[in-house]
């Protein structure tokens, strides 16, 4: 080194290379000293601009009060010093007083993946979270921090000691605190700049309109369903689908514990699971049987793992198990969750609704096209309820049935899981009617035209050759069902078809 730096020093060239390096070393570190150090000032500045408050500030508390315009919930709960700074700093954030210098720094890493185009599409999103919980609470805290500025938060329910266990930002000193407001007031912290509309009210179908309408005149461009009772999860999609909102579900992450088979795809895909099962069937009754996506899980239950907690017998008997719940219909039951996996459903709620809002490429699993199969199915019945209209007396021609492409779909998917209820083969499936039919089967009363009485829930699953067999010993011949099945096979039909009534309701 010394020989090489004497050498460099006695050519006058040299001399002036190592001289221009050696600046040039300089002045950029100079310069990125002065840039840090502005940094530091701004953000030194920004949260020393913030008065203490204390008891005697009566002035600051007043101008906070009158400051927290989205969040509105300075009476939801006790703040502490450390809560009411930050909750002033977000309200003059929001007012446009905090350096966007700063916003992009903080959120340099979104911009370096997303573009800068992406990263003002998502700046200038509006995102409306239903349901705060585990699923709702992690999408929220992935949304704030990836950069959407306006967010919505709609949930009825308080923190409580169980929700910790998998809350994204719910703490020991949120207990009791409503949720939406629990997560602005932590959010706030760490992107003060966004906007939160906090609802602390219950979703449902009336309040719909109301609860979905635009922010400042911005519709929402995304709606996140992370509910868990069924009357608001269906109320909420259907309202969003017929009204043309973009909305991502999450469907059941209790009772999971496999991250490698968790799924974004259309719901008309989602499996073993029982919240999708009826949220589904409940769609499907009001026309709607793709066009969703949702966060599902394929995990199957088994031995060992956990399932939804009995209620104790001491509850039964203390009279209607309905007057446990807070709401009607809601759950009374404790489900167990492992605190990992609402964090990951909710992770990756948030992932498909950023891809979606600033238009990165992505590809999920196709939702299954099965029609043509329903169609098959569907033509097959024709023709068993023709021939055992001619076997009647009946004629059968031009006869018309009640069933669609759409019936047979449900039939097929929700109530019999796409097995035959005989042998539970998946292949050659064909709908037939399990009980003989009495001889007023068919109506007559419109001239020139038979119409087949037939309900839904008097067809069965099974393949073409248990259902030819079926259709000639029981529908056209003298045997009665329990002569050719036994016990097991008779039960599984019986309880599907309770199932099928259940449902019947909602169609």
């Amino acid at each position: 080194m010394p020989s090489w730096l004497s050498r460099a020093t006695a050519d006058h060239k040299a001399q002036l290379v190592t001289t221009a390096v050696v600046s040039g070393v300089v002045v950029g570190s100079a310069i990125l000293g002065l840039q840090k150090a502005k940094r530091m000032y701004k953000v030194a500045d920004l949260k020393a601009s913030i008065p203490d408050l204390d008891e005697d500030n009566h002035a600051s508390r007043t101008n906070f009060e009158l400051l927290t315009e989205y969040g509105a919930a300075s009476n939801a709960f006790v703040a502490s010093k450390e809560d009411e700074r930050s909750m002033a700093l977000a309200a003059r954030a929001r007012k446009g007083d905090y350096d966007d210098d700063l916003i992009l720094e903080q959120l340099a890493r979104n911009r370096v993946f997303l573009t800068d185009d992406g990263l003002s599409k998502l700046r200038t999103a509006f995102v409306v979270v239903v349901g705060c919980g585990g699923v709702g609470s992690h999408a929220t805290a992935a949304l704030a921090r990836s950069g959407v500025s306006k967010l919505r938060l709609i949930d009825f329910d308080q923190v409580t000691l169980s929700s910790l266990n998998r809350h994204a930002v719910a703490t020991l000193a949120d207990v009791g605190t409503p949720k939406v407001h629990c997560i602005r007031r932590r959010l706030e912290q760490i992107s003060p700049w966004t906007h939160f509309d906090c609802r602390n009210e219950l979703f449902n179908e009336a309040s719909a309109p109301d609860q979905l309408a635009p922010l400042n005149g911005q519709a929402p461009d995304f709606v996140i369903d992370a509910i868990d009772n069924i009357d608001s999860k269906v109320a909420l999609l259907y309202y969003c689908k017929t009204n043309n909102i973009p909305v991502i579900s999450s469907m059941g992450a209790g009772c999971k514990s496999d991250p490698t088979r968790i799924f974004v795809g259309d719901i008309s895909a989602s499996t073993d699971d029982p919240l999708s099962k009826s949220t589904r069937r409940r769609l499907r009754a009001l026309g709607i049987k793709d066009g969703i996506p949702v966060i599902f899980s394929a995990e199957r239950p088994g031995p060992g793992k956990a399932q939804l907690l009995p209620l104790a017998e001491e509850e039964f008997a203390k009279g209607s198990v309905g007057e446990l719940g807070v709401l009607p219909d809601f759950r009374v039951r404790i489900l167990p969750v492992l605190g990992t996996m609402p964090a990951i459903f909710g992770l990756a709620v948030a992932n498909h609704v950023i891809l979606e809002i600033t238009k990165y490429p992505h590809d999920y699993l196709p939702s299954k096209s099965r029609d043509k199969m329903y169609d098959g199915i569907l033509g097959a019945l024709q023709g068993s309820e023709e021939r055992v209209a001619k076997s009647f007396g009946f004629d059968s021609h031009g006869l018309r049935i009640p069933m669609t492409q759409d019936d047979v779909g449900y039939l097929v998917e929700e109530v019999y899981h796409g097995r035959s209820v005989i042998s539970g083969l998946t292949t050659r499936l064909c709908l037939v009617r399990w009980e003989r039919p009495s001889e007023y089967f068919i109506d007559k009363r419109t001239p020139g035209q038979n119409n087949s009485l037939l309900r839904m829930k008097d067809l069965v699953l099974m393949t073409k050759e248990e259902a030819s067999k079926h259709e000639r010993d029981v529908l056209k011949g003298e045997k009665a069902v329990e002569d050719l099945y036994d016990g097991k096979v008779l039960e599984t039909v019986r309880r599907r078809m309770r199932e099928e009534e259940r449902f019947e309701r909602f169609r």
